[in-house]
């Protein structure tokens, strides 16, 4: 799911399986279009948008993303973005959008429903990954993740048949391209997912802002991007403010920081490759929803069948309950709808008001996370997850002023 990037720090791809990347081809017929692409995808943690030019960087990298990016969360991952519109066309949109009704209830509309697909992504993968522990001797971090994208295959062959999207059928060869990308989409979600097994909610956020230091280095080290002196500070507050949020917090543990700290890596590495893959293997938004997953399914669900994942949810009856499955079965599908739901934000508002509520996803992310599982969480720690949170508002603002710049230029 950006690989989409997604601003609210969550890989579309890596909260919950499910976005496909950067599209980079011009498609004949679009039964859904926009002037930009959406961060988490259309998910995206994932996973996690594009942008209508090259200074934007917003969408398609994650979820959720499940796209589950975070979202990434979109669950969406780095990189904030302005429409490359004129200021004069851009203000006469937003008068308009301003004194009609009806379109300002839709733009407050798609806004909530993008923020509800990326939040809830995150929440319930949070849940399969920690409260049925109990229930099994080990984990189902694997066996999840490929439910998951066989959910989001199944939804996404669905909307094909029913036209309401395009993407070419599977073909082999390209499939063959696809798989380096596709490694690093599954080392994303496993690592996310076993994250989010070991530690809580609130820190789990603070630390996908470190993806987007390593991405933003990625970028700088192979592709030259240049990084503005705002951007550096914004990455110094992050930072500074995950380490001492991790020191202080009760329940850290080696364990826990490691899945994270591989989970950053795994994410950024997977953006990065996605930027230098896409010049080369032509695919859709929806085509590398597809080929993501099913890709994810035929890696993964061998691995989940040799650590006998398969044996241990068929041998425990507490797991096949009717709240069990219907989580699943959310967090799948809002890894894959999360790509309409960010697409439709964007073509409502635009891509800088949709960098703004992906930054702005991570308050409820953090405060539900807490209060749902009832985490005990010091004063220093919430202190240093503020301070870790507004270097991640600091920097959207940043990488919008920047964009707007060389939209400018």
């Amino acid at each position: 799911m950006k690989s989409m990037e997604n601003n609210s720090g969550f890989s579309d791809l890596e909260m919950g399986p499910l976005v496909g990347g950067k599209a980079t081809h011009e498609r004949k017929k679009k039964p859904l279009t926009a002037s930009s692409d959406g961060n988490d995808g259309i998910f995206g943690n994932i996973n996690a948008g594009n942008s209508s030019s090259d200074a934007m960087k917003t969408m398609d990298f994650l979820s959720s993303s499940s796209g589950t990016t975070d979202d990434n969360n979109r669950d969406s991952l780095s990189g904030a973005a302005v429409g490359s519109q004129s200021q004069s066309s851009g203000t006469a949109k937003y008068t308009s959008r301003k004194t009609n009704p009806t379109v300002a209830g839709k733009v407050v509309f798609a806004c909530s429903l993008y923020a509800f697909c990326s939040v809830s992504m995150v929440l319930v993968n949070k849940s399969l990954a920690s409260s049925y522990n109990h229930f099994i001797d080990g984990d189902l971090n694997v066996f999840l993740v490929v439910l998951q994208a066989v959910i989001a295959v199944i939804a996404v062959e669905f909307c094909k048949k029913m036209k309401w999207v395009e993407y070419p059928p599977f073909d082999y060869r390209t499939a063959m391209q696809w798989a380096p990308v596709n490694l690093l989409f599954c080392a994303m979600l496993f690592t996310g997912m076993a994250s989010l097994q070991f530690n809580n909610v609130p820190m789990v956020t603070v630390f996908k802002n470190i993806t987007n230091i390593l991405v933003a280095g990625g970028d700088k080290y192979f592709f030259g991007t240049s990084i503005e002196i705002m951007v550096y500070f914004a990455f110094g507050i992050m930072l500074v403010g995950a380490i001492f949020a991790a020191r202080y917090d009760l329940y850290v543990s080696t364990i826990g920081l490691f899945w994270m700290v591989m989970n950053c890596f795994a994410t950024a590495s997977y953006i990065l490759y996605m930027k230098f893959a896409t010049k080369n293997v032509k695919l859709s938004k929806f085509g590398m929803v597809f080929y993501n997953n099913v890709l994810c399914t035929v890696f993964l669900a061998p691995v989940a069948y040799y650590r006998g994942e398969f044996h241990l949810f068929l041998n425990t009856p507490a797991l096949h309950t009717t709240e069990y499955f219907v989580k699943n079965f959310w967090a799948g599908f809002v890894g894959f709808f999360l790509n309409f739901a960010s697409l439709n934000c964007v073509q409502q508002t635009g891509p800088t008001t949709y960098a703004i509520v992906g930054s702005l996803n991570k308050i409820p992310i953090t405060l539900l996370g807490w209060l749902m599982f009832e985490d005990v969480i010091t004063a220093q720690t919430w202190f240093f997850i503020s301070v870790s949170l507004l270097g991640g508002f600091l920097y959207s603002w940043a990488m919008i002023q920047s964009s707007k710049k060389k939209a400018r230029s």
